[in-house]
């Protein structure tokens, strides 16, 4: 039967929803399918690397043994990519740096191996590791959005923010609230100087809405710019409107091009108030509100907060690249090893 005709011929009943069903299936199969491969993979390089290892170790092999075995395996199994001297390296580096079997198996076996190579290249420490490997495995990143975030210091960053959650939320709300904040907030994506100004920096967020949202971190989505309120039979305008999926929760940015002063927070505070009584619904939780500043006197940033009966994080941000010297390496990047292991024959 002809294409054409399949199109003319109705649809028995049930049958949409039928095969919607089905593709559904099809797509988790394929997922798992993919997961399974990759799982087998990661786990058999780090067999490589532990035997590579322990052989080293107990039989005295030297560093060449690695060209050796690159040469016979891609000798053995031509088909087969990722058997060049510099990966077997990398599979010695994972066994080395994860000797524990049942976490490389339970945990690390989720991530592909390009997420691997990316921890094993930029972090130094097993603690920077595990916590990188968590987040990556909990928010899905690709290899890209990991390289972004070691290089950006999230984890230095994350829940660093000044904050009153602990006096206005109730816990766990406040302790998640927290650690959904940083400081500082690195924007250097909108190639804007230090001097641009609070509306310039607002419209070139809303431009940029999907890198801010991953600066932002998981759980943001966003709602709206200048997002307008009448209260008393006067108009207000909330720079940047967001809601926060785990916390169940809207979240007031607020933008301020120079220092933080106290005053500050009197605005921030009176629109958290109009979201609570005009936007909010009633399974939501309490407004908190997010004050982004230039730069700000870490003291009298805490007295403010003390005074305040709202949810409110103050954070500064950062226009330009400030990436600390410790996070550069000299080691080969994510790109030169994939041309490498893509180049073999």
């Amino acid at each position: 039967m002809s294409d054409q005709a399949i199109a003319l011929t109705p649809e028995p009943e049930g049958y949409g929803g039928w095969l919607a069903e089905l593709k559904a299936r099809i797509h988790t199969a394929q997922q798992r399918a993919t997961f399974s491969v990759n799982r087998e993979l990661v786990l058999l390089y780090w067999q490589i690397g532990r035997d590579i290892l322990i052989r080293q170790a107990e039989q005295g092999w030297g560093a060449k043994v690695i060209d050796r075995l690159a040469h016979d395996l891609h000798t053995d199994f031509p088909e087969m990519k990722g058997f060049s001297s510099r990966n077997l390296k990398y599979m010695r580096a994972f066994a080395e740096a994860w000797p524990e079997s049942e976490f490389v198996q339970g945990v690390l076996a989720q991530l592909p191996w390009y997420h691997h190579l990316a921890l094993l290249d930029k972090l130094k420490t097993e603690a920077e590791r595990r916590w990188y490997a968590a987040k990556a495995i909990e928010n899905n990143w690709s290899r890209n959005v990991l390289v972004i975030q070691i290089e950006s210091g999230l984890q230095r960053r994350s829940g660093t923010a000044l904050t009153n959650f602990a006096a206005q939320l109730p816990r766990p709300q406040s302790d998640l609230a927290r650690e959904s904040l940083k400081d500082p907030y690195r924007l250097d994506f909108l190639g804007l100087g230090q001097e641009a100004q609070e509306r310039e920096i607002e419209t070139a967020l809303v431009q940029h809405i999907t890198q801010f949202l991953l600066e932002l971190g998981a759980g943001f989505a966003f709602v709206g710019r200048q997002v307008h309120l009448e209260v008393g039979g006067d108009d207000f305008f909330i720079d940047l409107l967001f809601y926060h999926l785990k916390l169940r929760c809207y979240v007031v940015i607020e933008l301020k091009a120079g220092i933080f002063k106290p005053e500050h927070l009197g605005q921030l505070s009176f629109y958290l108030t109009a979201v609570d009584a005009q936007v909010k619904q009633g399974q939501d939780a309490p407004t908190i509100g997010l004050l982004l500043c230039k730069s700000k006197n870490k003291v009298v940033a805490e007295y403010a907060l003390r005074d305040s009966s709202k949810p409110i994080g103050i954070a500064e941000y950062q226009l330009v690249e400030a990436l600390p010297e410790e996070l550069r390496t000299s080691l080969p990047s994510i790109e030169q090893i994939e041309r490498e292991l893509g180049g073999e024959e």
